[in-house]
């Protein structure tokens, strides 16, 4: 039996310190695409003032906020607190994946103690997240690319997306290691390659919404649809030019 998105149970585990209440819902559909979000929970210390803003979304999308007191000045007894929730989940045994929401590069070694155990990890945090963290995560998303269509970076040109040398590697990469003898390669594929490569890998990053809008726009490449047997749908396939 193929697992879907609706089999995985994933556990949201939100650094309220190091993430912005503003962007919970459309985190929580983001999550969505990936799996169930069994357990939601956001730690800090809630008699602050300094989160007031997320106490009210908290409440209306079910995260349940984790109180933890600043003991000792200068200490994140925060993110002790996740790790030690997150170990104790992991432990569990009832969890599919996890989900961190931070941008602090603390959690690099969780990340990379859940993934050593054969379940997946998405983050999200923001585009100043630390490279460590980043790469230690199956998935990693920043948050900026989750605003609306009004504050989204407008679609890239093609020569400005020809000019970015990091893309043209990665793209050229992910077909190559795809691609057949005629050098053509499913969009399905390279998408995975993509993701393999690089973590944080998000065509919306560049202004597209799906990959394939991006290739299409890439000076580099070419695109063919190929229908199926049933005529109702079709096969992407890209080929370097």
């Amino acid at each position: 039996m193929v697992e879907t998105a609706e089999d995985r149970r994933l556990a949201v585990l939100i650094d309220a310190d190091n993430a912005n209440a503003k962007h919970l819902e459309p985190l929580l559909a983001e999550i969505a695409k990936y799996g169930v979000a069994s357990v939601r929970r956001a730690y800090g210390d809630w008699t602050s003032t300094q989160l007031n803003s997320w106490k009210k979304t908290l409440l209306e999308n079910s995260v349940q906020p984790i109180q933890q007191f600043s003991y000792t000045q200068g200490k994140n007894a925060t993110d002790s607190a996740l790790i030690i929730d997150a170990m104790d989940l992991l432990h569990g045994g009832l969890l599919d994946g996890f989900c961190l929401v931070s941008s602090d590069s603390d959690f690099t070694r969780l990340a990379s103690r859940i993934r050593e155990q054969g379940l997946a990890v998405y983050g999200f945090g923001e585009r100043k997240t630390p490279r460590p963290f980043v790469a230690a995560c199956s998935t990693f998303v920043y948050v900026e690319n989750l605003v609306s269509d009004a504050k989204a970076p407008k679609a890239s040109s093609q020569p400005s997306l020809g000019d970015d040398k990091a893309l043209r590697t990665l793209l050229r990469e992910a077909v190559d290691a795809s691609s057949g003898d005629d050098g053509w390669t499913n969009l399905g594929a390279v998408g995975s390659n993509l993701v393999k490569l690089a973590s944080d890998f998000d065509s919306r990053t560049w202004g597209f919404a799906k990959l394939k809008d991006l290739v299409q726009a890439h000076p580099d490449y070419e695109v063919d649809e190929r229908q199926t047997g049933d005529g109702r749908s079709a096969h992407v396939y890209i080929k370097r030019k």
